[in-house]
């Protein structure tokens, strides 16, 4: 079992209180919009790290991080990327290649609107964290926390913080 903090969006923002959960996952995963390199230094420097750039992120993240991070974790293949709209709308970057070869956990960032739904067709799991940063037109800032399993996702659990 692996415990997974999904966050998105900080856009150079992180503090204690995101750091303590980060202390309490076995990974953390980012899905795109880090904002600055010291975020996910603080972030990597506490637990092993899958991230993704995002359109804000400036050439010395995108030299870290790929545009699409896809891989296995506890027999979930799980594909991450920061825009990739979501099941009924998928963006056109996208849309051909998760119909021929759909992950089990599509993960995405970009809106900063908290999202989980399942796309049926598909037969994939997508998760949008929200953003977790200060910038933006969000209200509440979340992170999502949840295990994986053999190939079960489960525990899922929204983490919410005043703006």
């Amino acid at each position: 079992m692996k415990k997974i903090l999904l966050l998105s969006d900080t856009h150079s923002f992180i503090d204690n209180a995101i750091l303590k959960h980060v202390k309490e996952a076995d990974e953390v995963w980012h899905a795109g919009d880090i904002g600055s390199i010291s975020v996910s230094d603080a972030l990597k420097e506490l637990k092993p790290l899958r991230a993704v750039y995002g359109n804000i992120d400036n050439a010395e993240i995108r030299g870290e991080f790929p545009l699409h991070n896809r891989f296995m974790c506890e027999g979930v293949d799980v594909w991450i990327t920061h825009i990739g709209g979501y099941p009924g709308r998928y963006s056109p970057a996208i849309r051909g290649d998760i119909k021929k070869d759909p992950p089990r956990l599509f993960i995405t960032g970009h809106s900063h609107i908290l999202k989980v739904m399942n796309d049926k067709k598909l037969g994939l799991l997508h998760m949008n964290p929200g953003a977790i940063g200060k910038h933006g037109f969000h209200k509440v800032r979340t992170m999502l926390r949840f295990t994986l399993t053999g190939a079960n996702i489960g525990n899922l659990e929204v983490i919410e913080f005043p703006r």
